[in-house]
């Protein structure tokens, strides 16, 4: 069987994992781009046994990069979430995760110059039209992996890369309360349907009978809590004007509860279908927001910061991740930016292979 060659890197971006291509090495057309990124991953198996996937949702992530036509960006970023197993792909969502990896990957793949000590990536995440300030360290004007920053839910330390995050609000369904309200309720769960970097519906622990301190095994044994929180996500979904999201990453769903280990409040996300493992960026900012926002499911569940920019610090199930949201409540609450601190190493870099029979090349 002949294979087709496709130059990619392999980098793990915060706590995210997955190849990061050079967009003009990958079939145009939106149906072949599917089942080439499908043979990649080896979607279709629990351990992705015939691709380069790890057999979780955090390691069934695509970059694909270019330069950009916007105005104000350097290089565009274009996200595909593979399935593990059910053979999909989804182009709707973003990852904050693997966008944590596109700067340095821009200057791997010669699409960013370096320009100093710091090098400033400007991206633009184009399944959301998010535009991302992106700060990578660049000693001497040489990439560099090593550093002291830790991020939960990754070992070791590692070079900074800050992020900016500008143009979130909204960036999905073009609102930030997508159904028009601060709070809704279905199937006797009041949510919070919230629209910042990452659609979500937003929920208190305990209307699910739950602490909300879980661990990530065992939220994904629990079926029931499953089957209820999807049923509302279907309905939230539909509500938030996304239509039918059964075969949808998005929106995604996440729990809050009070923080019990000094953090600004304590969360867990999910991709919908099963736990994350920390904590998704963009999910995050949602998260944030969410807390931020007078109103919301977060009420009475922390003392609100009482000045802007506030640092909210999640705890997840990993440890926590602090989000510096920038924001304006003049006239309700408007979010302004919303910056965070992740880490990214390249793993490997050459060539991955798919059989020649789904695609033949440029």
């Amino acid at each position: 069987m002949t294979q087709t060659a496709i130059p990619y890197l392999f980098m793990r971006g915060g706590t995210s994992r997955g190849p990061y291509f050079n967009r003009a090495d990958l079939p145009e057309d939106r149906e072949t781009l599917a089942e080439v990124l499908l043979a990649v991953v080896g979607s279709g198996h629990p351990l992705n046994i015939d691709g380069i996937g790890g057999g979780a949702a955090v390691t069934t992530k695509v970059a694909m990069l270019s330069p950009s036509d916007d105005d104000w960006a350097d290089v565009d970023y274009f996200f595909a979430q593979v399935s593990v197993e059910d053979r999909l792909v989804d182009f709707k969502p973003t990852c904050g995760n693997i966008l944590s990896g596109v700067g340095p990957a821009a200057v791997e793949l010669g699409l960013v110059q370096p320009t100093g000590d710091v090098t400033d990536v400007k991206i633009h995440a184009v399944n959301t039209g998010a535009k991302v300030l992106s700060k990578v360290l660049t000693p001497g004007g040489v990439l560099t992996y090593d550093g002291n920053t830790q991020i939960a839910g990754v070992p070791g330390a590692g070079a900074a890369v800050a992020l900016n995050f500008m143009g979130v609000v909204g960036s999905s369904t073009g609102a930030f309360l997508p159904t028009g309200n601060i709070r809704d309720t279905f199937d006797g769960v009041e949510v919070t349907c919230m629209d910042v970097a990452m659609p979500m519906v937003i929920a208190r622990a305990t209307d699910f009978g739950l602490t909300g301190y879980e661990s990530v095994a065992e939220l994904d044994a629990n079926k029931d809590f499953f089957a209820r929180m999807e049923a509302i996500r279907l309905q939230a979904g539909a509500a938030m004007g996304m239509g039918d999201v059964s075969k949808s990453v998005t929106p995604k769903f996440g729990l809050l509860a009070p923080a019990r280990n000094g953090g600004t409040i304590a969360t867990r996300y999910f991709m919908p279908w099963n736990t994350h493992p920390s904590m998704a960026v963009t999910g995050a900012q949602c998260l944030a927001s969410c807390a931020l926002t007078p109103g919301s499911v977060a009420d009475g569940l922390l003392d609100r910061p009482g000045q802007s920019p506030a640092d909210v610090v999640l705890e997840h199930a990993s440890g926590t991740i602090d989000v510096l949201v920038d924001y304006d409540t003049s006239e309700g609450f408007a979010l302004n930016s919303a910056g965070l601190l992740r880490t990214a190493r390249k793993l490997a870099d050459g060539c991955v292979f798919v059989p020649s029979r789904i695609w033949e090349g440029r």
